[in-house]
């Protein structure tokens, strides 16, 4: 059939019940995403004669003699559409996955349809952003409150992300926009036979018949892979998640863990070959709920596990790690105290939902080594485990990353870059394996649900006398990430108040259920949860202010930082310090802007409203190490190099590593070449998590520049005779009084002296931690009749140091606070009673859109940290962590009810009040 491409005549014979998505992408135009296959994100709009459709639901017959237009089609070649040049000033996205199909649908928006956003852009979905900036790109109405876009690159401005043109038009590459030349010919595909039960034992499998097939080129199980036991989760040691996982097992844990796989020339076939594959399943009993799981006679997951090489607390009770630890008499001071207050709080299941699903295709470059190209935060520990797991050296193994379409933590993870590896060393062809959103709903690690119970002792003046904490986490079936995410959760949650009476009792144990991992706040959101809750009924009991509360108990200057006496959780051994301190202005701030009344209740009778406050404090690197290498040049041509290993998935990190360089380096932003997470280009680097690419990264790069600048100073010093001090940077070379000379000058001098242009490294081992604190109020309406909560008024303070971009910030703040909105009122993996997944399709996932969310008003505190780069902190992961309990407490000033379960629906919000008044 013919159609039109983005204004090129082309001709194409579609396969039977091809839709448009796959066929444009098969014609490599890469600017139609893939998010979820089934019209629910709008990742993949595109114009077919002007009008806006969901191309993975658009039969490809269909666009026969039609022009289809793309994100790169809609204006000419090296010009930006009015729509996506708003998206640009607006900084109106941050990983960019999801932005060519807002920026279509948003070009096909008449004046009418501009004014009723909310309801034409509830197709499209976005997880980074939390849609202001978003509303204000196609509206065109800029808020007069968002700096312009600068163009000099300088710290302190609003700069555009270096990526800007190629996001808004499609053509940035994520980790499979592959274009001709970037793997070598012969792609093959994987795909997953996935367990259909909890707990089972595969007794036998025939995989003659999928392997038969013609096309089918590897078929995979338990029996043709190493027995190499390791964690999915990565960290800068490896040590610090057990080892209880193997590429293929015969015991299976969970529903959706891998059975087998089928590598064919295309995923159709390999989803044929699975199908033909015979397995028989021993059926186990199961444990699901978490507090069955370490009662005696309860299933055993990993009793076959030997505890010390697997670093385990306790296979023969289902625990994977545990922490007791007291300072002081917690219980002679509860028993002195004037008021305490206690109650468990529960936090569910919740999926990352990155737009980008988990995907790697790899391949074996010239010299045989093998290279993958992952949409992973962590390169360079991929590269480590791989070699390990398949018995390579380090040496022969490359991995990459393109820009990644999201990840909070959920690309902290080995989730598939294993069995591409495995398939490519296999076959020795190029393999490509991209999950489904069924895959990434039903099998992928979410976040940890908690039960975490609170207890609190207090004067009467509100001074805490005790502090408990019993906090039990579900690892799931494997576990990954989950010591980590158990000793930071209740590090500083804990550590934030002073009390000389604090005792934490902290288990993860093992259940039958999809495994947990990493997820933005790494433990803190569920434990803040709980505790802020708690603190806001003390504040009740004593009649006391929440704002005045918190003052008199925060950790201020001077202060230790002290959760409990193990060192594995305390801020005195691993270099954690107060690099600077906001809290009292993020309090003060939130407090001034949050009113009391005043703001239009919904129309209709009976809604109650009320206000809420919460904060949270965080680290602004993670702990037990995190490392970054990086190197800096200057060229031939007068640029500038910087290789950095950190990846880019929304967390801006790239736009702050150029504002970085363009300060030290006295240059500006189109002199830069930044070659980023690839492990063949920089030295060292532990990988984009707890919001260390700004901080560490950032640090490093800092010190690269600045040793850089001084090697082009002494250059033109001894070129001039003069003293280095007295040369100055600049973008078109150095001046030094009224002489000037050219980069490209400075390096030719320096090559002849030395052989080679100036160059300089820089290391940061994260040596030093500050702290980086968040303030989130609330004003809601509740209605009792059907337990719907609407946020009227949301406000959050933060203490980020120095404002390196302030459009950036605002926009990582108002994301971060919309993914917690979303995982405070709606968000839940629903699991059937026998463990089998409930949530399989993105649309049984209420992930915010913009109908659900208002705006947030973000606010900065003025500090100069020590300790980060520029006097920067970092901020990426931290918004999240006050939201929900800043909600709960309006909900509970409104209605005088304490929700302790996470989502709050309305379901649950409505059967509380009627609890509540049953019992009245």
């Amino acid at each position: 059939m013919k159609l039109t491409v983005d204004g090129t005549a082309t001709e194409v014979e579609p396969r039977p019940g091809q839709c448009l998505r796959t066929l444009l992408r098969e014609g490599s135009c890469t600017a139609v995403k893939k998010g979820c296959d089934s019209g629910d994100c709008g990742a993949c709009t595109v114009l077919v004669d002007g009008a806006p459709v969901r191309s993975c639901l658009y039969p490809a017959l269909r666009a026969a003699d039609r022009e289809v237009t793309t994100a790169a089609g809609l204006a000419p070649a090296g010009c930006l559409h009015p729509v996506q040049q708003r998206f640009v000033d607006a900084a109106g996205f941050q990983c960019g996955f999801c932005t060519p199909g807002m920026v279509v649908t948003a070009a096909a928006l008449d004046e009418r349809q501009r004014a009723d956003l909310d309801e034409h852009l509830k197709g499209n979905l976005c997880r980074c952003t939390g849609y202001r900036s978003v509303r204000e790109a196609v509206a065109g109405d800029r808020d007069p409150s968002t700096p312009p876009p600068a163009r000099s690159g300088a710290v302190g401005e609003a700069v555009s992300a270096p990526a800007a043109h190629r996001v808004v038009t499609g053509t940035e590459p994520f980790t499979l926009d592959l274009a001709d030349g970037d793997v070598p010919p012969g792609l093959l595909h994987v795909a997953v036979l996935r367990s259909p039960h909890a707990h089972a034992r595969v007794r036998s499998i025939d995989v003659r018949a999928a392997a038969a097939l013609e096309g089918v080129h590897l078929v995979l199980t338990h029996h043709d892979v190493p027995q190499v036991l390791f964690s999915t989760g990565r960290h800068q040691d490896r040590l610090d998640d057990p080892d209880d996982t193997l590429v293929l097992d015969p015991v299976l844990r969970h529903h959706g863990q891998r059975v087998a796989v089928a590598v064919a020339e295309s995923v159709a076939l390999a989803e044929e070959a699975l199908r033909a594959v015979v397995v028989d399943y021993e059926v186990l009993p199961a444990v699901l709920d978490p507090h069955r799981a370490g009662e005696p006679g309860a299933p055993l997951l990993h009793a076959d596990k030997d505890a010390d090489a697997s670093r385990i607390a306790d296979p023969g009770a289902n625990l994977v790690a545990q922490l007791h630890s007291e300072v002081g008499d917690v219980a002679s001071a509860f028993a002195a105290a004037h008021t305490v207050v206690e109650g468990t709080w529960r936090t569910q299941r919740v999926a990352h939902l990155a737009l980008e699903t988990h995907g790697a295709v790899g391949w074996l470059d010239e010299r045989g080594r093998l290279v993958v190209r992952s949409s992973t935060q962590v390169p360079f520990l991929v590269r480590d485990e791989l070699a390990r797991v398949l018995d390579l050296p380090r040496e022969r193994v490359r991995v990459l990353a393109a820009r990644v379409g999201g990840g909070f933590g959920g690309k902290q993870e080995m989730l598939v870059e294993d069995l591409v590896a495995l398939a490519v060393l296999r076959t020795g062809r190029p393999v490509q394996y991209e999950t489904t959103r069924r895959e990434a709903l039903t099998a992928l690690p979410t976040r940890h649900p908690m039960s975490v119970r609170v207890r609190l002792g207090a004067d009467a003046d509100g001074t805490l006398t005790a502090l408990a904490v019993d906090l039990l986490s579900d690892a799931g079936a494997y576990g990954n990430h989950s010591p980590g995410v158990m000793f930071h959760s209740v590090h500083e949650s804990v550590a934030t108040y002073r009390c000389a009476n604090k005792r934490v009792d902290a288990r993860a144990v093992y259940t039958n259920s999809v495994p947990s991992g990493a997820f933005r706040g790494y433990g803190l959101g569920q434990v803040v949860f709980a505790l802020e809750s708690a603190l806001d009924d003390l504040a009740r009991e004593l009649g006391l202010d929440p704002f005045a509360v918190r003052r008199r108990n925060v950790v201020v200057p001077g202060d230790r930082f002290v959760a409990t006496t193990d060192p594995a959780v305390t801020g005195e051994d691993d270099g954690l310090r107060f690099g600077s301190y906001g809290l009292d202005q993020c309090l003060d701030l939130v407090e001034r802007e949050l009113p009391r009344g005043g703001d239009p209740v919904p129309d209709g009778p009976g809604w109650r409203t009320g206000s809420g406050i919460a904060l949270s404090m965080i680290a602004t690197v993670p702990p037990r190490g995190h490392v970054a290498e990086v190197s800096a040049a200057l060229l031939a041509d007068g640029t500038w190099e910087l290789n950095v290993g950190t990846a880019e998935f929304g967390n801006g990190t790239t736009t702050v590593h150029t504002q970085i360089a363009v300060q030290a380096l006295g240059t500006t932003a189109d002199r830069l070449r930044l070659r980023q997470a690839d492990t063949d280009v920089t030295g060292h680097d532990t990988g984009a998590f707890g919001s260390a690419g700004s901080v560490v990264a950032g640090r490093a790069l800092l010190t690269a520049c600045e040793r850089l600048a001084g090697q082009v100073r002494a250059l033109a010093a001894e070129r001039f005779g003069a003293d280095p001090a007295e040369v100055v940077l600049h973008p078109d070379g150095v001046r030094c009084g009224n002489r000037t000379a050219t980069l490209a000058d400075l390096h030719a001098q320096a090559v002849r002296a030395t052989g080679r242009g100036p160059r300089a490294e820089g290391r940061d081992d994260a040596a030093l931690r500050s702290v980086a604190f968040n303030v989130q109020g609330f004003r809601v309406a509740v209605q009792p009749a059907t337990g719907e909560v609407r946020v009227l008024r949301s406000v959050h303070a933060v203490d980020a140091g120095v404002v390196l971009n302030p459009v950036q910030l605002r926009g990582q703040v108002e994301g971060g606070v919309a993914q917690a909105i979303g995982s405070a009122l709606f968000e839940e993996v629903h699991r059937h009673p026998d463990g089998s997944p409930a949530t399989t399709s993105l649309r049984e996932y209420h992930a915010p859109r913009a109908a659900d969310l208002g705006e947030t008003q973000v606010l900065f505190a003025d500090t100069v940290d020590a300790v980060g780069p520029l006097g920067a902190k970092s901020m990426s992961e931290a918004p999240y962590n006050p939201v929900a309990p800043a909600l709960a407490n309006a909900v509970r000033d409104a209605t005088g009810v304490r929700l302790r379960e996470l989502p709050m629906r309305p379901d649950r919000v409505w059967r509380a009040l009627r609890e509540v008044a049953e019992r009245a």
